[in-house]
């Protein structure tokens, strides 16, 4: 029964990497820049550095300032957390989270052509589809207007269940048609960082705990063998 506990245990603080909530709004990258390592200890195409969650991103996806925000150019409105969001520059791209990410996976979308988002459990869309989702059409809905200017004005969220961990999504649509924001990962709803929602996945003494647990599991292991 001891090692029972043990293992119990490990895979209790295991799954403590999977179980926090973070969500990517995309300030403090410039207009036009590519977001690449910004979220993964490095920096973005125009040398702007963000928080470290270990999320990294291909080429394809860029940051747009909102046109009514100082530098910006984006052709959008009331964007959930402004004043920059995530745009694309190919057809398709891929994002990715090594350490993984459970329950699912939301978003806030403006589109005037429908997308596809697709959540696997390898890297850059390689291994099983662990949840999918697409969204219509609606750049222009609920009768949206600027803030005062921007085209795409309406935002709708998301939601992509998951069936098991993820390590990489892959967006698909048509280049210079969405814009996306508050990219949500372990929730299958949208939060918003600036009412303090936000948390890092996972912390220190996370990976001191799923460590010691580590180290659990290995003296049970040996005090089982000692025992035969």
């Amino acid at each position: 029964m001891f090692y029972l506990k043990i293992i119990a245990a490990y895979l209790f603080f295991a799954g403590v990497a999977h179980a926090q909530v973070i969500t990517l709004d995309f300030e403090g990258l410039k207009n036009t820049e590519s977001v690449l390592e910004f979220y993964n200890g490095g920096t973005g195409s125009l040398g702007s550095s963000g928080v470290n969650y270990g999320i990294s991103f291909t080429a394809g996806a860029g940051a747009l300032i909102d046109s009514d925000a100082p530098g910006g150019t984006g052709n959008f409105a009331n964007e959930p957390s402004p004043s920059t969001v995530m745009t694309w520059s190919s057809p398709s791209f891929s994002m990715n989270a090594p350490s993984g990410f459970a329950t699912g996976f939301a978003l806030r979308y403006t589109s005037s052509t429908p997308i596809t988002v697709t959540v696997y459990d390898g890297l850059n869309g390689s291994g099983g589809v662990v949840g999918t989702a697409s969204g219509a059409a609606q750049s222009t809905g609920n009768n949206c207007i600027g803030d005062p200017n921007g085209q795409f004005c309406n935002w709708s969220e998301l939601s992509v269940p998951l069936t098991g961990v993820g390590r990489s999504v892959v967006f698909s649509g048509t280049v210079g048609r969405s814009a996306f924001d508050n990219l949500t990962f372990g929730s299958t709803s949208t939060t918003n960082p600036s009412n303090g929602s936000i948390q890092a996945v996972p912390t220190l003494s996370e990976w001191v705990m799923i460590i010691m647990a580590s180290l659990m599991v290995m003296f049970g292991i040996r005090r089982m063998r000692r025992g035969s």
